[in-house]
């Protein structure tokens, strides 16, 4: 192995402070000092777009493929991904070999002019890039205009302080891991607002035949948020989820069960199809797979319209 463990990580302040967090794990773990490692900034597509919907220039595969494609040529020896940028096939060889502890999984709601969802006056516009989140809101509140809002977690809140929107939503783990959550104006209870797959999970991906690399990592997983987003990233797969996909999920552990929410909308909002399912916790994809496949049978042809 060469002399520094080498994180590969997206550029922005939240990537950054990803890649931080997985450096001191690991160092705390190990005994390793900060000279043990290097943070291999690469940039990918969707950091270089930011005047489009991401659904109009690809997919999820935007935010990881440069990453990827690192890793499976041995620039750097492991990646540290926000869980709900990762598609759900990821490139042969390699493999999610470790997740973090996961953080508070609820949205924020952020705005200068109410203090929550429902206090915003009719026609009022929110900002926001996501599909999900986009869906949800039309679904909950019709009568709010919805506009895109791309850019980083700093790049939105500078683009709701100068007036482009009433209202954002941001992911409270982001902003926690930012040391932002004083900007939060309120939170959305995962009742009104499912979050999406993976939220709030820091995910980290790696050669599957690169055993030093895995072995070290193993030291820092975390059993019960795997459990949990494996059990969404499955529901996700089983509806073929996409960023052209408005799609929701969440797993909780009550003991040695697992207990899973999903939620499909049409990207109007004015359709959405939920599911409740458990099982133990050992059976996570399954219970994943089985609520998807069971939503996916309830839905109406064309459920997601032309491209769904």
């Amino acid at each position: 192995m060469q002399s520094k463990i080498r994180i590969g990580t997206r550029g922005s302040p939240l990537a950054l402070a990803q890649a931080e967090e997985t450096k001191a794990r690991l160092g705390a773990a190990h005994g390793f000092g900060d000279d043990a490692f290097e943070i291999v900034i690469i940039k990918t597509q969707g950091d270089l777009v930011l005047d489009r919907p991401l659904a109009e220039i690809g997919g999820k595969e935007l935010f990881t493929k440069e990453i990827e494609q690192a890793l499976l040529d041995g620039a750097i020896d492991l990646a540290v991904h926000s869980t709900k940028d990762m598609p759900t096939q990821l490139p042969d060889g390699l493999i999610i070999s470790c997740f973090l502890p996961r953080e508070d999984v609820r949205d924020a709601f952020i705005s200068l002019k109410a203090g929550t969802l429902k206090d915003l006056a009719p026609g009022a516009v929110i900002g926001t890039a996501s599909l999900r989140r986009a869906a949800q809101l039309r679904h909950l509140r019709p009568d709010l205009k919805v506009a895109s809002f791309r850019g980083n977690v700093q790049t939105r809140l500078r683009k709701l302080e100068a007036g482009e929107a009433d209202a954002t939503f941001l992911a409270y783990a982001g902003l926690r891991r930012l040391g932002l959550a004083d900007r939060v104006t309120s939170l959305v209870a995962e009742s009104d607002m499912l979050p999406a797959v993976g939220q709030g999970a820091i995910c980290i991906e790696s050669r599957a035949d690169n055993d030093a690399i895995n072995t070290m990592l193993a030291a820092i997983h975390h059993g019960d948020t795997a459990d949990c987003v494996r059990a969404e990233r499955a529901f996700l797969a089983a509806l073929d989820g996409s960023c052209r996909t408005p799609i929701a999920a969440l797993a909780r552990l009550e003991g040695g069960t697992l207990r899973l929410r999903g939620q499909v909308l049409t990207p109007d909002g004015k359709e959405a199809e939920d599911i409740e399912a458990a099982g133990p916790r050992g059976e996570a994809e399954e219970i994943g797979s089985g609520a998807g496949a069971q939503v996916r049978a309830r839905l109406r042809p064309g459920f997601f319209g032309e491209d769904g």
